[in-house]
């Protein structure tokens, strides 16, 4: 399959060479003039960050590790300057996936200090989110500014770049969790032509092989290609482990005219595991011990694991009217389908005393998903004031689809962290399928960013949305339902900037999200609550040093209500509230010509307050520590011309374990160590890597998240350990 998927890929670059393309070869890819010669950059969605590319002098992708990003993609706000952003914003760009060999998404949210991965039972099936607040399978993730399905673990490969919008976004996307916006931009077309393969291995032996595949054809290059395949195939990092990757992806830029383009991208990805280890769940009566080592055997099960493919469409189309106008529709499809065979660890005692289990779980093993947009973005002058000015509207619709029995759950025995056993079993399964729920956001959206002369502006944006959400039972009965119209999230924005080089901000925004169901045991089950409305106060300081390093200060409030069942009444409503306030500082760019950074840290106090129990009440928020932060740095070496060293430190605090705050997941420190060095091949560039993440192989918990965000005392808990020691070698040959 892999032999034949390289074949393809040679055979497609070797016809489309022969094509006449488009030759603007002398810039960065994303830098480059429009694939039509009229066609103004405007019309195409910006990237995050450029490959570099050129011709004269053509490098290896990534090797000059450019890690500060001038512009970011805000949805309906269109392109803008991070300077002039009154948002707290981070990009993990290109040249970061490149060369610290990301293989999922996932990896790519270690970069941001501000945001966390809750995982859900191993590694690399998890939740991004930031400044404390849980996360969102769908309102909180976007591929290329469209809703995606967040349960897969997608392949880095296919992606240019991740952007984070820390805090309420709202007004911009409708409503959300106050867990940030996670924008993964895909790959587009480049105009030079492109033939990349990438071979390598990682960990014990998972052989890895890639192609991306680019270019331009027809008369002034009209139709742009980017086809991205991935094999992987082999031993994870637990012995006898099994890991599968598998992508085909396909992104394609038509210009009907210079200024109309059409972009569409379809991708189906595989992904499977067996053997890995499964998370740890507890009780409030126990305390966390000692993170185990993952490398060892027993932790997950060679009969355990998961099955994932993944379906995504995707269709826009972008025209300029002129220099001012602009406008941008777009659609998003996916089928995001799992078969989940998960081992659990269930803590018995404090001593790490644990029984594995193994189940097919009757939870969803099938969301399917589509999004839309439509923004027309304007600018024009009244009087002395000058207005850009941004309609629209967005949304989303997802099913959620369960298996309608299954095995069930089978005891494989019991063993104690530090000496974990390997259990044999017979292999569980589904079987049936029926819709459980289904969910509809729709939002209309106007906003208006005013000049006030050189040094003042001011950005208004509001949504009015629409919800439902629908729960079914196996029969297909209605078991609760939800619909609310006329829903508000505004956010409104002052800006100062005392020089050019420098902006400082103050946001206040609000943001809806559906209520939560009564749980079973309250008067109300069933029912589901009112709407929750977050709240967000957030002040900034931007500034850019020698036009060289983007630097960034936030500080913020935000809170979100909850619901619990009142232990007098019994009636399930939203009585409590998550506040968390902190201060936020971001740094990317170049220290000296050869030094690159990327990072920061986050102090942030996450209480859960109100929560019916004195017990619980005014304590902090389960996983989310006090202290976060993350430093990348890479050296170019000038004694040697194409070599390149790079190291990664990430400090996370120490975090509440439970609800009552008895138990904590102490503090760790990573640190993962690389090098580069980039050559050519008979003229063509190559490019040698080689990393080791989590150098020390230290042992910690990297997520601890309740069953329960309410602070309830009957909330169970789960602890999933971070990855031990792992390697990763490849090497990258552009033809």
């Amino acid at each position: 399959m892999k032999s034949a998927r390289l074949l393809l890929c040679l055979f497609s670059g070797s016809v489309l060479s022969s094509m006449p393309a488009f030759a603007a070869e002398t810039q960065p890819a994303s830098k480059q003039k429009a694939a039509h010669p009229a066609a103004p950059a405007k019309a195409a969605p910006a990237s995050p960050k450029a490959e570099n590319i050129t011709v004269h002098s053509r490098n290896g992708t990534g090797t000059a590790a450019d890690y500060r990003t001038k512009d970011v993609a805000l949805g309906p706000l269109g392109t803008r300057s991070v300077l002039d952003t009154p948002m707290s914003i981070m990009v993990v760009p290109h040249d970061v996936l490149v060369n610290q060999q990301a293989r999922n998404i996932n990896d790519l949210v270690a970069y941001v200090p501000s945001a966390q991965l809750e995982m859900r039972g191993d590694p690399n099936t998890s939740r991004p989110q930031s400044r404390g607040f849980e996360g969102d399978v769908i309102s909180n993730t976007r591929m290329d500014g469209l809703n995606m399905v967040i349960t897969t673990p997608y392949a880095a490969e296919q992606f240019d770049s991740l952007q984070v919008l820390n805090g309420l976004a709202g007004a911009l996307y409708g409503p959300q969790n106050p867990a940030g916006t996670f924008d993964f931009t895909l790959k587009r077309p480049t105009d030079r032509m492109t033939e990349r393969l990438v071979v390598g291995t990682d960990s014990i032996g998972a052989p890895m092989e890639s192609a991306d595949v680019s270019g331009r054809v027809g008369k002034n290059g009209w139709f742009g290609y980017r086809l991205n395949l991935l094999n992987q195939n082999g031993e994870g990092y637990v012995e006898g482990s099994h890991l599968r990757r598998d992508l085909v992806s396909g992104d394609f830029d038509i210009h009907l005219s210079p200024k109309t383009v059409i972009q569409l991208d379809a991708s189906q990805y595989t992904y499977a595991e067996r053997g890995f280890p499964g998370g740890f769940a507890y009780s409030t009566a126990i305390q966390l011990p000692q993170a185990p080592d993952l490398s060892q055997k027993g932790y997950g099960q060679p009969q355990a694991g998961y099955n994932m493919e993944t379906d995504t469409a995707m269709a826009k189309i972008i025209h300029t009217f002129n220099d001012n106008w602009s406008l941008k529709l777009g659609g998003l499809w996916q089928n995001a389908a799992r078969n989940v065979f998960s081992t659990s660890n269930q803590l018995l005692n404090s001593a790490g005393l644990y029984k594995q289990t193994i189940s097919a779980a009757l939870t969803a093993n099938d969301f399917v998903a589509g999004s839309n947009m439509a923004y027309l973005n304007g600018k024009f002058r009244t009087g002395p004031l000058r207005h850009q000015i941004e309609l629209g509207t967005n949304g989303y619709v997802m099913g959620n689809y369960n298996p309608t029995s299954s095995t069930g759950t089978l005891t494989l025995g019991e063993a104690t962290i530090g000496h974990p056993k390997s259990f044999a079993s017979a292999q569980p399964y589904y079987s049936g399928r029926y819709k459980s729920a289904d969910t509809m956001d729709q939002s209309l959206l106007a906003g208006d960013t005013i000049s006030l002369g050189k040094h003042w502006s001011i950005m208004g944006s509001l949504a009015w949305s629409w919800l439902s959400t629908n729960n079914y039972a196996t029969t297909g009965t209605k078991t609760s339902t939800y619909s609310r119209s006329a829903a508000f999230s505004p956010m409104t924005s002052l800006m100062y900037k005392p020089a050019d080089n420098q902006t400082v901000y103050f946001t206040w925004g609000r943001s809806l999200q559906a209520g939560t169901i009564a749980p079973a045991g309250s008067v109300n089950v069933n029912e589901v609550t009112a709407p929750l409305r977050s709240e967000e106060y957030e002040v900034g300081y931007k500034i850019l040093i020698a036009k060289r390093m983007q630097v960034n200060i936030a500080g913020f409030r935000m809170s979100r209500p909850y619901g619990f069942t009142d232990p007098v009444t019994k009636v399930y409503a939203n009585y409590g509230l998550q506040r968390n306030y902190g201060v936020e500082f971001q740094a990317s760019g170049n220290i000296t010509d050869d030094l690159t950074f990327l990072g920061g840290m986050t102090w942030l106090d996450a209480q859960m307050l109100g929560t019916g129990s004195s017990l619980t009440a005014n304590k902090q928020v389960v996983g989310v520590p006090p202290l976060m932060a993350n430093a990348l740095l890479d050296y170019r070496l000038p004694f040697l011309k194409g070599a390149a060293v790079n190291a990664n430190v990430h400090y996370m605090g120490r975090r509440a374990a439970n609800v009552y705050n008895t138990t904590f997941a102490p503090s760790y420190v990573t640190l993962d160590l690389g090098a580069r060095y980039a050559t050519h091949a008979y003229g063509q560039p190559l490019v040698f890597r080689f990393g080791v993440n989590n150098v020390t192989n230290q042992s910690y918990w990297a997520s601890v998240y309740p069953s329960s965000i309410n602070g309830v005392s009957t909330a169970t808990n789960s602890a999933v350990a971070g990855l031990p020691r792992t390697y990763h070698f490849s090497i990258e040959l552009d033809l």
